[in-house]
């Protein structure tokens, strides 16, 4: 028993015990290199996982759609449970009237697209003859024909038919076979007879989910978790209840200024600008593009009149409906969001688009809490109490809510 004390009493007094196997830095950094070893093997045997992926594939629609129509109608479904009217009738009732909204928009407003882009296909050649003489004829580029030199001819070869050839082997290799398309198909038909099921569920019994997960997460631990989860929460029903609302407001403005101006397209255009809204910042901006250039096809007055509808859709929104519905509960940067969007998209294309956003306010969240814990039980951090310049926490606006429930 002595001699193996004064093993281990001498192994712990040499260099390299001191210097690498008491280091934490050393111990962090060689736990960072076996994680990535570990991933190195995984990898390799990524074959072996296909199935869990596509399986995550198949229900990656419905779940998706299904946490976003419940964090739009569980306020509704809550404010009728608080004033008695028993859950199960009011789910069921907001199903029928989320299945008439449907009937509504299906019978009314797709009839009106499809008239709507069925006439500006038609009106496309003019269009074009428009575009062609107004750079050519412009003052502002005297020497236009010799800046564009070939312009008459590629507005001449412009061909819808041209056009249907060069995206047909794009369709083709985007869907594959025709079992693919079938699988498509039957996906989506899966999904969206799945979505009212998981979402009654879902409303139901939804309450009971943050105690199921605490459940398991053991008693040290379950205090970071709770705030994770209603912290992550908070974020993703706050964007996903405020980018929906906003832009279906933002969708309504546009649709009564092009009313007013008698806009060629007017409910096309404000469909899609307020489907395009729902992506922060980008949105906005790549909405306002369609309905320029028809205002600007259409005559200077008609441009001049799109302007003004832009202006005041845009101050009305960025003055009174984004602060009010949005606020700052996000607590990103504008460059920061425009980043996720960017690298988002060219990773998981529209969807990463989409989900880009709520996903790294969620990935944020988790961060965070990891990192407290991490400064608590480190000790790197104690001494920065004596230093008050240096405090950099942040309050939440729902610090109170999450008190009230710890």
């Amino acid at each position: 028993m002595r001699r193996n004390a004064n093993m281990n009493s001498t192994i712990r007094n040499t260099w390299f015990f001191q210097r690498f196997l008491n280091n934490k830095a050393v111990i962090s950094l060689l736990i960072i290199l076996l994680s990535l070893l570990i991933l190195q093997v995984f990898t390799k045997i990524a074959y072996l996982f296909s199935p869990i992926t596509q399986f995550v594939n198949f229900i990656a629609f419905p779940i998706i759609a299904t946490v976003i129509l419940y964090y739009l109608v569980a306020p509704v479904i809550n404010k009728l449970d608080q004033r008695g009217i028993n859950k199960r009738i009011s789910i069921i009732g907001l199903f029928i009237v989320i299945v008439l909204l449907i009937i509504w928009g299906v019978s009314y407003l797709v009839p009106i697209i499809q008239n709507q882009t069925r006439s500006f296909m038609d009106n496309l050649p003019g269009y074009l003859e428009t575009l062609e003489r107004m750079i050519t004829e412009t003052p502002f580029i005297p020497n236009a024909e010799e800046l564009f030199p070939n312009i008459s001819s590629y507005f001449e070869d412009f061909n819808l038919s041209v056009i249907t050839e060069q995206i047909n082997p794009i369709i083709t290799s985007t869907f594959g076979s025709l079992s693919n398309v079938i699988g498509t198909i039957t996906q989506l038909a899966t999904g969206l007879v799945m979505i009212p099921i998981l979402l009654y569920y879902i409303l139901v019994d939804g309450e009971k989910i943050p105690n199921t997960i605490l459940y398991y997460i053991p008693n040290k631990y379950r205090v970071s978790a709770r705030r994770i989860l209603y912290r992550g929460n908070y974020q993703v029903s706050q964007y996903i209840r405020g980018q929906i609302l906003v832009a279906t407001i933002v969708g309504i403005m546009f649709g009564i200024g092009y009313a007013i101006i008698g806009l060629d397209y007017g409910v096309t255009l404000a469909v899609i600008s307020g489907l395009l809204n729902v992506i922060p910042y980008l949105g906005s901006f790549i909405a306002v593009v369609p309905a320029l250039i028809i205002g600007l096809l259409t005559s200077p007055l008609m441009f001049i009149k799109v302007i003004i509808v832009l202006v005041i859709e845009q101050t009305i929104e960025g003055r009174i409906v984004s602060p009010q519905i949005l606020g700052n509960s996000m607590k990103i940067h504008p460059v920061t969001i425009l980043l996720i969007l960017v690298g988002a998209g060219h990773i998981f294309g529209l969807s990463g688009v989409i989900l880009g956003v709520p996903g790294y306010a969620v990935v944020k969240v988790i961060v965070s809490e990891l990192y407290g814990v991490f400064r608590e039980q480190s000790g790197l951090y104690e001494e920065e109490h004596t230093i008050s310049n240096l405090d950099m926490e942040e309050t939440d606006p729902e610090e109170d809510e999450l008190g009230s429930i710890e």
